[in-house]
């Protein structure tokens, strides 16, 4: 009895340790998020012009377009004092200020915030129709200077104030219409504008990635701002800031969760927010409160909230630098499935989630695919990088109750990269 007793424990112990051997063990992989988006510094850009042949604006008439803005950003443009040989109008740098310091929207008469600028490319004329252009090149370029009464030469210039008006119109949500009206018409100083061009930067606090778009006080002029100055085209103005004008965000703190099951954790497509956490991730950046959140449910092997060690936020490519990127190493069974969402930074309640079955523990390689931009419902949505209510640009969201669902791509607002062009997911 004791020998076949000993017998089955032996054999008992051989098929357990066979069974354990042939038993999916747990591997160990890395994740890796990174910012991919090749940012521009100007959130938009646009022309001007009139409605006659040529298409200048004639005394009398005037001119309007519309842009969104957030609170610390400014509008500037450019279009040229037609009558002259290389005088341009501008705001002065960084350009028109459009919020007060309690982000109240700037509205009325603007126009003191217009200046007279020499381009310094041609010698001045005494203003007036009977110029001869492109007149004569001075025989150094001088640097651009304000025209403040009198130029080098001499002539007599008025305030630009007396001959632009310049008023802002709040339409509301962010969004402002300008209109620039020629009142020179009976003055020594009477002028067409030409076609003109606009922009406005990013901001990240109050620093503008573009400052002087279009013009720099002291500097030499270039070839495209010459060519408004000059000969009132803005044609090669107008694709400088077109290159420049695109996406620019910031990622938040990375959310990366492992769990068993077949449910995404965070939400589903189509429900509303579920008051978990996942409106401070997507409207702040803030992935404190969904992961505590988290870590407490059945089915959660691990929880974590990756930061870049410097700046926090994963930054987008800025002039060929490399974007922000976070690692975090993972222990992963058979069977796991990895869950990511990040905040679109620059936005009211965009974020970026895997969906669906997630990322497949199983697998390796680019799950980039597998990402989607989803807006939270729970914010009212603005110009992606220009909201006064956008908290990353220092507003506080307007709510709104609506479902979670894809961002569509073209919006409202603006077309964006492709997602694999903005954030980047793999598991190695």
């Amino acid at each position: 009895m004791i020998k076949s007793m000993l017998g089955l424990s032996i054999t008992a112990l051989i098929l357990s340790s066979c069974t354990k051997d042939h038993e999916p063990q747990p591997t160990a992989q890395t994740i890796t998020i990174e910012n991919v988006l090749d940012s521009k510094p100007l959130v938009q850009s646009g022309t001007f012009q009139g409605t006659g042949t040529p298409p200048v604006i004639l005394p009398g008439q005037s001119v309007s377009f519309s842009f969104s803005a957030a609170k610390n950003q400014r509008l500037t443009f450019a279009t040229m004092y037609g009558w002259s040989n290389d005088l341009f109008f501008a705001p002065e740098n960084p350009g028109i200020r459009l919020y007060g310091d309690d982000g109240t929207p700037v509205t009325g008469d603007v126009s003191a915030q217009i200046k007279l600028w020499d381009n310094g490319s041609r010698i001045n004329a005494a203003p007036g129709a009977a110029l001869v252009h492109p007149g004569t090149a001075e025989s150094a370029p001088i640097n651009i200077k304000e025209v403040k009464g009198t130029d080098d030469y001499g002539h007599t210039f008025l305030p630009a104030a007396q001959l632009m008006n310049v008023s802002l119109k709040y339409d509301g949500n962010s969004r402002f219409t300008i209109t620039l009206k020629n009142e020179s018409g009976g003055t020594a100083n009477e002028t067409p504008f030409s076609p003109g061009v606009w922009a406005i930067s990013y901001t990240a606090g109050t620093d503008f990635l573009l400052p002087e778009p279009i013009y720099s006080t002291g500097k030499a002029s270039t070839e495209a701002l010459t060519r408004i100055a000059e000969a009132g085209d803005n044609a090669p103005m107008s694709t400088l800031l077109t290159s420049q004008t695109g996406i620019f965000t910031p990622l938040s703190p990375i959310l990366v969760v492992v769990y068993s099951g077949s449910e995404n954790p965070f939400f589903k497509a189509g429900e509303n927010d579920r008051g978990e956490g996942l409106k401070e991730l997507a409207q702040k950046g803030n992935a404190d409160v969904l992961a505590a959140v988290l870590k407490n449910k059945i089915g959660i092997k691990n929880v974590y909230v990756l930061k870049e060690p410097t700046s926090t936020v994963l930054l987008p490519r800025i002039g060929g630098n490399t974007g922000g990127k976070v690692s975090q190493h993972l222990t992963l069974a058979p069977g796991d499935r990895v869950a990511v969402a990040t905040m679109y930074g620059f936005s009211n309640d965009w974020f970026f989630a895997t969906h669906g079955n997630d990322i497949d523990a199983n697998a390796t390689g680019d799950f980039s695919s597998s990402v989607t931009l989803y807006d939270n419902g729970t914010a009212i949505d603005q110009f992606p990088g220009a909201g006064i209510t956008q908290f990353n640009l220092a507003g506080t969201p307007l709510t709104e109750s609506k479902v979670i669902a894809p961002v569509p791509n073209p919006n409202l607002f603006t077309t964006l990269p492709a997602i694999n062009n903005i954030i980047k997911v793999t598991l190695q």
